[in-house]
């Protein structure tokens, strides 16, 4: 959609449909079709729509498996699953350290993957801000922040940086 026909369009109904929980999905529709051609030109073409919530954000990498069970919203067998897979790729390897238990950690590959992944989302919200203008998008990234605030607290310190 180009800026002209995004500024021409008349204000929408916020009682209406669609509901904001549509649209923020509309839009994560997008970000992830743009996520998934990125990381096929980048040359991770084996990584698949489960394997890609690995890299939500905060980043779980050093994590126990448990913890990443519960950041995938999945079974602990269903991620011990994913987990295995992902060794296999070449993306994630469980490690721990004299007799601790055996961390979840990212590999070299998995690090590239999330450079392709963080450049495509960089991409993104580079053409929105010139799509609505650099100080609409700016309040829009800062009202999303607010809202998710509370989810934003819960993220890992090591994490806040990144995504």
């Amino acid at each position: 959609m180009s800026s002209s026909t995004l500024l021409k369009t008349p204000s929408a109904d916020i009682d209406g449909p669609p509901f904001v929980g549509a649209l923020l999905r509309m839009c994560v529709k997008r970000i992830r079709a743009r996520i998934d051609a990125a990381i096929k030109q980048a040359g991770f073409a084996d990584l698949q729509e489960t394997h890609l919530r690995v890299f939500s954000y905060p980043l779980p990498d050093g994590v126990r498996p448990s913890q990443l069970a519960r950041h995938l919203g999945m079974s602990r067998q269903a991620t011990n699953h994913v987990i295995a897979q992902m060794e296999d790729l070449g993306y994630l390897e469980r490690r721990g350290e004299d007799g601790e238990r055996r961390l979840v950690h990212f590999t070299t590959r998995a690090w590239g993957a999330v450079e392709a992944i963080y450049a495509a989302s960089r991409e993104v919200q580079a053409e929105w801000a010139k799509e609505i203008g650099q100080d609409r998008f700016r309040d829009l990234i800062a009202t999303l922040r607010l809202i998710a605030a509370e989810e934003l607290e819960k993220a890992p310190s090591a994490a806040k940086d990144g995504g």
